[in-house]
């Protein structure tokens, strides 16, 4: 093909207008063609988008907020994922949380990482009880004791100590199933369905604690790290994020364990976070909701994924509006993940998801979007969902009164 045809092809791409242009331009030789490609490497790439579309700023939440999903606190932590130490480390004093909180009208912060045994009454103290009605912490389970004899019996008495020191629920994170495993690092992984937790989703469900749960990751996570991967640039800079390989499980194993762990315990109010852990597949998350009613959601650090899906993401919402729950894992200068960090910028993305109909914009702060380089729409929920959304779900679950 000749180079005079070759640029009548792409101005018949690009219009009219520049096939008229290129009548003007000198012949170039193939090789002088090629000179004129500029290198650039896909970390550098930030394009800036030629649309002119609608921005809206919402500095506050519509109506008032419980954020189901953040991590105000961590206890230390070995290779292998298990607590070193009951005592807390705790990221910021309450009173920085709350000028955010009072800003972005959020009534009451949910922080899932209240940690276990002696750490609980941590939290509790530090934020729950110095600030009333503002904060409420979960506890979570001994890790490093799951091998030993009798651990079942164990554990389900350390939830009910927990409830006592005034925990309102139980967070799991996904050492179970991809980290946590039989016999020190070398044993074989601990699957999420595994029978020896069964007495502690039913002392949940004795005690009125709801049990927020992480298995798995996002399923791009589970797939080769090659130029398929959609999740290509994220993983490529934290290889260490890849469950590809080596002994674990698939990504369908992950989600079969966990619906079966909820199926197993109607009577435990399950929490899967992040999206039912599949925000990928709304039809997967749709076919649990429907078979568990013990089944709740939230959306934190999701809005990437149902930001590309507006539409099938506003029919979700409407569906299931009784059983989602507002989130953002926010986690105030604690780990150097982009999605994960606090302030007012990230609570208006997710005000601006679900309350207007804005189109195309960025769903994280961070100059390089966490999850994917795409952009997002909002749902424009109706005042009557977003209640349920921001407040009354979560209220119910955790026994809050208005």
């Amino acid at each position: 093909m000749t180079l005079n045809r070759r640029r009548w092809l792409a101005a018949m791409g690009a219009g009219f207008g520049a096939l008229t242009a290129s009548r003007n331009l000198p012949a170039l030789s193939d090789d002088s063609q090629d000179k004129r490609k500029q290198p650039l490497d896909l970390s550098d790439f930030q394009p800036r988008s030629m649309l002119h579309v609608t921005e809206t700023r919402l500095e506050r939440a519509k109506f008032p907020v419980i954020d189901i999903h953040t991590h105000l606190g961590w206890s230390k932590v070995s290779t292998n994922g298990t607590p070193m130490s009951e005592e807390m480390m705790f990221f910021v004093p309450a009173e920085e949380l709350l000028q955010v909180m009072d800003r972005k009208n959020v009534r009451i912060m949910v922080n899932l990482t209240g940690g276990h045994g002696s750490g609980v009454g941590q939290s509790v103290a530090e934020f729950d009880r110095k600030h009333p009605g503002r904060f409420l912490s979960f506890t979570e389970l001994f890790w490093s004791r799951v091998a030993e004899p009798g651990y079942s019996k164990f554990q389900a008495d350390e939830i009910a100590r927990a409830r006592q020191a005034g925990a309102h629920g139980l967070k799991v994170l996904k050492q179970l199933g991809l980290v946590l495993r039989d016999q020190g690092v070398r044993g074989p992984l601990i699957k999420v369905d595994d029978p020896r937790f069964d007495p502690c989703w039913e002392a949940c469900a004795a005690l009125n604690m709801p049990v927020a749960i992480h298995v798995g990751d996002p399923e791009a996570f589970f797939l080769p790290i090659d130029r398929f991967n959609e999740r290509f640039e994220e993983l490529n800079n934290h290889p260490d994020w890849s469950f590809y390989g080596q002994d674990f499980p698939s990504f369908k194993a992950i989600m079969d364990a966990l619906y079966r762990v909820v199926a197993r315990h109607p009577k435990t109010q399950f929490v899967a976070l992040h999206v039912g852990c599949n925000a990928e597949n709304l039809a997967f998350v749709s076919q649990q909701l429907d078979r568990n009613k013990n089944l709740h959601v939230e959306l934190a650090a999701r809005i990437g994924e149902l930001g590309r899906q507006p539409r099938a993401t506003r029919k979700f919402f409407d569906r299931y509006q009784d059983r989602i729950l507002f989130g953002t894992d926010a986690t105030p200068n604690g780990v150097d993940v982009p999605q994960q960090i606090f302030g007012d910028q990230l609570y208006e993305i997710y005000y601006r998801f679900l309350e207007t109909d804005d189109e195309y914009f960025d769903y994280a702060p961070a100059r390089v979007p966490p999850q994917g380089r795409w952009r997002i729409s909002g749902i424009h929920l109706p005042d009557e969902i977003l209640r349920k959304v921001y407040w009354g779900n979560a209220a119910r679950l955790l026994g809050v009164q208005a």
